[in-house]
């Protein structure tokens, strides 16, 4: 069960498709072993990079339970059941964990522009939860519109009990990290995302991990695991090596076909399709992929030599 103290690499599971635009349940098998032969502690599904949005209800329910059996006993999974109605949340978060899920993440719907109205929101889907569901709540203004203040945060997890996690992706964000450990009286998990782009620097801050889906899990592992060993130096090289990809990565609207398409050369998938409608690659596109992958390849002997 998810508690407070989550660490380490939970990763954002990207949901595999044929080129016809169907779930690829042979391909999502190859994917979990990669992710765990790469050492993260847990994985996310459902969440926004995963495509959630574009999948019917029965097939989302469909692939939780698929990933969830895959998965089962070998790392937690957190199911993302971000909806605009709190009917709908609860019945997804229930199936989820029925199946053994570790618990849920939920995102904010637009419209939220007051701290009451944020607040109210958590509060009415604790109460069609129940206090048994363990709840990430996912801060992600740039996609969801609604700005969360370290105040407020602070009061939802002390009037919360069963929240136990934030996904920290606020940007800029380190600030808000530091206030959040700051005004805290009850210690939860912060995982950061935003593709790992200032992991090493939200580590210093107090984060706990990331919760991400970076092409290269084990460079989000090793950070984490140098930082928890005050080896911030150390951190930021292996860090630096990634960042060109990690930036090609971060790219609004081509960053998810460029993810997937380094996972697909990485063997994680047999195909780098988005589903419709999503973003597509060029020919330069797919040079720059290349020339960006030889160069990490060279940047890495290099720290391994030094």
């Amino acid at each position: 069960m998810l508690n407070e103290t989550a660490a380490g690499v939970y990763i954002i599971s990207a949901t595999p498709f044929t080129g016809t635009g169907e779930i690829d349940y042979a391909s999502t098998d190859q994917l979990v072993e990669f992710y765990l032969e790469h050492g993260v502690s847990g994985m996310t599904i459902l969440g926004m990079m995963g495509e959630a949005p574009k999948l019917s209800s029965d097939e989302a329910l469909a692939f939780m339970s698929h990933m969830l059996k895959r998965v089962a006993g070998r790392v937690p999974v957190i199911v993302g059941v971000s909806n605009a109605g709190i009917a709908n949340i609860a019945s997804l978060s229930h199936a989820a964990m029925d199946q053994g899920a570790a618990g849920v993440m939920i995102a904010p719907p637009r419209g939220l522009g007051t701290d009451e109205k944020q607040h109210g929101f958590l509060s009415q889907c604790c109460e069609a939860l129940g206090p048994d569901v363990p709840v990430c709540y996912q801060d992600f203004p740039l996609a969801t519109g609604v700005s969360l203040s370290a105040e407020l945060f602070a009061r939802m997890v002390w009037d919360f009990e069963q929240l136990v996690m934030l996904k920290h992706e606020d940007w800029p964000g380190l600030n808000k990290l530091t206030r959040i450990r700051t005004l805290e009286r009850r210690r939860v998990s912060i995982l950061c995302g935003n593709g790992g782009i200032f992991l090493p620097e939200e580590m210093a801050r107090g984060a706990d991990g990331a919760m991400t889906g970076f092409a290269f899990p084990e460079m989000l592992v090793a950070v984490v695991r140098l930082c928890n060993e005050g080896a911030y130096d150390a951190a930021s090289d292996l860090f630096d090596a990634y960042l060109p990809i990690i930036r090609l990565e971060q790219q609004p609207g081509a960053g998810l076909a460029i993810r997937k398409e380094i996972l697909r050369r990485r063997g994680a998938l047999k195909c780098n399709a988005a589903r419709m409608p999503g973003p597509t690659l060029t020919r330069e596109d797919h040079t720059e992929i290349t020339r960006l992958m030889a160069r990490l390849d060279r940047r890495l002997i290099d720290l391994k030599g030094s």
